[in-house]
């Protein structure tokens, strides 16, 4: 009796549990297109391409090699001579489109082949024997028979061809820093190519580790020294928290920007980004003088940064603020969030290490969340408390999820995925920035303090432009760049050098900071042509953007506005009117 009462217990427990747990979210609805979505006439060529590309880049995958550069150059000569023979003229507007952004991307990679081909000739004198470690995994990708014994005398060879070049290095004029650290580069990226090859033979093949086997070791050794020698000695970077960066200068910054069908030079682009800072500056005034703090923004900055949450706190708040963005889009239709993508979005931590390069929130569908942890020094934890304040993240949780990155990354994914051979910064980060405009000006924030906080985000756009661009032109450095973040915009100065790092570490290209304002004064001037004017509706516009997918903005509004195409068309939208550079005559 005792038993099946324990057992009746148990089971009255169990369907308590149950009952009491609440229902997550709605049921799954479907959110699919009411009607069929064109195929672009252009898309089979664009998936074929992209799977020669895939073949050629995996087979022939040594940067330096000459037989990779004829491949490549071959491969992009061909696909542009095929797209002369397509019919252009007969294409609806979408395949027009697609066509435009092939070429264009075909010719920009021409370019860029021959540019990098052109900085390797600066530095491959600092590396003589790269020709023998190519030769060395080229023929083993061509699954040529080696012969052990002659093996071992080359990787002999080799070896003393490295020291040789270190010793000629350390009596002759130095090469510049940049120069010396993409050598450095390189070096490391030879040694790992023969580390490949040594691995694929190296306990298979006996002969070969009879014979090799310490030869190899010296050669890596040797490769490795050599590498350190480049970076340490003549570079002089010995820390490895060092800044140091790769400047592309003026011509490659024109390439990219012809890329992006982006009309104006890197100068006339800084011009732009001191007249929307010199916006921002009028406005964050206005704020701090509603604060009682007259015309010190820095003082109100200062009060703002110090409104941060508790520990344990912050991911309450991120949750909040999501749903208050997610709430004043929906309501006011102005644009479409389905079901899945307003309830599908995760939040994580960012850890430490990862806080070195990104001080600030991440995002898409999973909102990364930047707060100090209990093992970080005591002014790391308030720099970082005091930079991802509440009114900061403010504007950045709408900025990685909804409408920003977690809704552009889901519509991505449903509509048009065959440009993501495209993807644009001034598209992704963009949208993004769009919105905080967008939102600014439309009574998202209510408080000086609100107001503050996304000022405080769109004075550090304007100022990514000006730091990025004239790092690459040669007119600041790392050390100037964190200053000016510092001075400028308030930053704490931990939070500018991760933000600096973050920029010049090689991990975004060199106009991708400089996308984010401009991308959105692309859409903020598209919105004047296509809303003010009544040819759309807010929502039919913002949801025509997300289904575009990733592609210059010019092309988008070529598509919004189905505006006349050529098969020679070049970009000559000037969304920001007519720009004198600094400095030029009028």
């Amino acid at each position: 009796m005792r038993r099946i009462t324990l057992v009746c217990c148990l089971l009255a427990c169990l369907t308590t549990i149950t009952l009491a747990q609440p229902p997550q979210g709605k049921p799954y609805r479907l959110d699919a297109p009411s009607k069929p979505v064109t195929i672009s006439p252009m898309v089979p060529y664009i998936e074929w391409f992209q799977a020669d590309r895939g073949n050629l880049t995996r087979f022939y995958n040594i940067a330096l090699s000459p037989t990779r550069q004829a491949q490549f150059r071959g491969l992009y000569r061909e696909w542009l001579d095929l797209l002369t023979k397509l019919p252009f003229d007969t294409f609806p507007q979408e395949g027009k489109v697609d066509y435009l952004l092939l070429k264009n991307y075909l010719t920009h990679e021409q370019r860029q082949l021959e540019i990098r081909i052109k900085e390797q000739a600066e530095y491959m004198p600092l590396l003589k024997f790269a020709d023998k470690i190519i030769q060395l995994e080229e023929a083993r990708k061509r699954m040529e028979k080696i012969d052990p014994a002659k093996t071992a005398d080359l990787l002999t060879q080799l070896k003393k061809d490295v020291d040789v070049q270190k010793a000629s290095l350390s009596q002759r004029t130095k090469p510049t820093k940049f120069i010396a650290n993409r050598a450095s580069i390189a070096a490391t990226s030879l040694q790992n190519h023969l580390r490949q090859w040594h691995n694929f033979h190296q306990g298979y093949d006996p002969l070969y580790s009879w014979w090799c086997e310490q030869p190899y070791k010296n050669v890596d050794e040797a490769l490795g020294s050599y590498a350190r020698y480049l970076k340490e000695s003549i570079a002089g970077i010995t820390s490895a928290t060092e800044i140091v960066g790769d400047p592309i200068g003026k011509e490659m910054l024109l390439n990219e920007l012809e890329y992006e069908m982006i009309p104006y030079s890197p100068e006339q682009l800084v011009t732009i980004a001191n007249e929307e800072f010199a916006w921002c500056d009028a406005e964050i005034r206005k704020a701090a003088k509603e604060m009682g703090f007259g015309d010190d923004w820095k003082a109100a900055l200062e009060k703002v940064k110090n409104l941060h949450m508790e520990p344990g706190q912050q991911p309450g708040m991120i949750r909040d603020l999501a749903h208050e963005a997610i709430e004043f889009v929906t309501k006011r239709d102005l644009v479409t969030v389905p079901e899945l993508c307003r309830t599908t979005w995760r939040m994580e931590m960012l850890s430490p290490e990862r806080q070195l390069i990104s001080p600030f929130f991440l995002g898409g569908e999973v909102i990364k969340v930047s707060f100090p942890t209990n093992g970080m020094q005591h002014e790391q934890k308030l720099m970082s408390m005091r930079g991802n304040n509440r009114y900061f993240s403010r504007a950045t949780v709408h900025h990685e999820l909804i409408p920003g990155h977690h809704l552009q990354g889901y519509m991505q994914a449903r509509f048009r995925q065959h440009r993501d051979l495209f993807n644009t910064p001034f598209w992704i980060e963009g949208w993004a920035l769009y919105w905080e405009m967008f939102l600014y000006s439309n009574e998202f924030p209510k408080t000086p303090e609100e107001k503050v906080g996304m000022l405080f985000w769109r004075m550090h756009r304007c100022a990514r432009i000006i730091f990025s661009l004239s790092f690459h032109l040669g007119t600041m450095t790392p050390q100037q760049c964190i200053d000016f973040l510092v001075d400028r915009v308030g930053h704490e100065r931990d939070n500018a050098t991760a933000e600096v790092r973050r920029s010049f570490a090689g991990m975004y290209g060199p106009l991708y900071q400089a996308a984010y304002m401009l991308g959105g004064l692309q859409i903020r001037a598209m919105r004047k042509e296509l809303v003010d004017s009544g040819k759309l509706t807010n929502k039919q516009f913002h949801d025509g953007i997300l289904q575009e997918n990733s592609i210059p903005i010019e092309m988008v509004r070529a598509s919004l506005s189905n505006a006349p195409l050529t098969r020679d068309f070049k970009a000559e939208w000037k969304f920001y009117g007519d720009v004198k550079a600094t400095g030029e005559k009028k």
